[in-house]
């Protein structure tokens, strides 16, 4: 697939950490396949855990609920050093660059924790033109005062918006869309808007996916607990991705593996197995660690929006929007051949177009993911 023909798909290529935990006027470039490395609290994860709140703001969710994934919730998120101004006053400032059809357009935002949590400050800019910004007027309302481009009769429109939500998200909402001001302003919107809600925030726990499951929970959640009943879906749905799983399980799980498939359980429980040779076969809940993260991420890369519980945008066409898959730890428990298997799939994936992952690396995977064509590393140093 050309770059020109990836480039109508909405994508986040740029991640902005200006204040937020551990870093300072960070500016991290995000490719379809970018890797944080670097040693225990250099902020692999913190980076992250900024772009999923990102990611829960462009689907709605508050303040509270976009940063409750957290630890100390927004507090946390606020460098250790910040001093409190004289109204005592402490916050953080994260954004994005999302490029696609409407251009390079860049979304920041400032967050006061503390004393009250809310946004005080956000700016969208795209076309060399502010298209959206909010400030915080009056500390005692819980409201920001916003101004968005028009173009028309009035250049600017302003109106009041809340101050616990992403004012980029409610733009359609609140444009009309009659000028070709307010049109350009929407589509700068609905592309951070796309490109920000197309996220899938992944990291397998197997000690929860060894359990039967419901057969009809269907869509994966991020934990992936519910392996089994997926694998049960998919294995019907689409002979050829069914496939290419076969084939990555033989690859990273130890001895021969002629199949995948469920096996039907009282209660429309079903658990998974693999098919070995002459018949016999291995359950999920008999496999190492590993080896359950292993499959349950490779199932991710080989499916899609359809196939995981996420908040995909429904009003534009699958073949508009990427899935950009966040994966903490990716090499968490996986044996250098498993992670060089996992790094392999996720690089043919990625090239496609239709799928993106950053993740987070350490040890000796992150010196071989150097060697992963279309790889991108980021070092966070020693």
């Amino acid at each position: 697939m050309d770059a020109a023909t990836q480039l109508q798909r909405p994508a986040v290529t740029e991640l902005r950490l200006s204040a937020f935990k551990s870093h300072r006027n960070a500016v991290y470039p995000l490719g379809p396949l970018t890797l944080f490395r670097g040693p225990s609290g250099s902020g692999k994860s913190s980076a992250l855990q900024a772009y999923e709140a990102l990611a829960r703001l462009a689907g709605g969710d508050t303040l509270d609920e976009a940063l409750a994934p957290v630890a100390g919730g927004a507090a946390a998120c606020v460098p250790q050093q910040a001093r409190p101004d004289e109204q005592g006053r402490r916050g953080f400032r994260i954004g994005c660059t999302v490029e696609g059809p409407a251009g390079p357009v860049r979304l920041d935002v400032a967050v006061q924790a503390e004393p009250e949590l809310r946004v005080v400050g956000e700016r969208l800019t795209g076309s060399g033109r502010t298209l959206l910004s909010t400030a915080l007027r009056d500390p005692g309302l819980p409201r920001v005062e916003a101004a968005w481009h028009t173009a028309g009769s009035v250049p600017v429109t302003r109106a009041p918006l809340p101050d616990d939500r992403l004012g980029t998200a409610l733009l359609p909402l609140r444009v009309a869309g009659k000028t070709a001001g307010q049109r350009m302003v929407l589509d700068a919107a609905e592309q951070v808007v796309v490109a920000l809600r197309s996220v899938f925030p992944c990291d397998p726990r197997p000690e929860l996916m060894r359990a039967p499951v419901a057969a009809r929970d269907g869509l994966l959640r991020g934990a992936c607990d519910n392996v089994a009943a997926v694998l049960g879906r998919t294995r019907g749905e689409c002979v050829t991705r069914h496939a290419a799983l076969v084939t990555a399980a033989g690859a990273g799980c130890r001895g021969r593996v002629d199949g995948v498939s469920v096996q039907g359980l009282e209660g429309g429980f079903v658990r998974a197995v693999l098919a070995r040779q002459a018949g016999s076969a291995t359950p999920l809940e008999q496999l190492g660690d590993g080896e359950l993260r292993y499959l349950a991420l490779c199932l991710v890369l080989l499916t899609g929006p359809g196939v995981l519980a996420m908040d995909q945008a429904a009003e534009v066409l699958p073949a508009r929007q990427v899935l950009t898959v966040l994966a903490d730890g990716l090499d968490r428990c996986l044996d250098p051949r498993q992670a060089r298997e996992l790094l392999g799939l996720a690089a043919r994936m990625c090239e496609r177009g239709h799928i993106r992952l950053v993740g987070t690396v350490r040890g000796v995977v992150a010196n071989a993911a150097e060697e992963v064509a279309g790889a991108s590393m980021v070092d966070l140093g020693t």
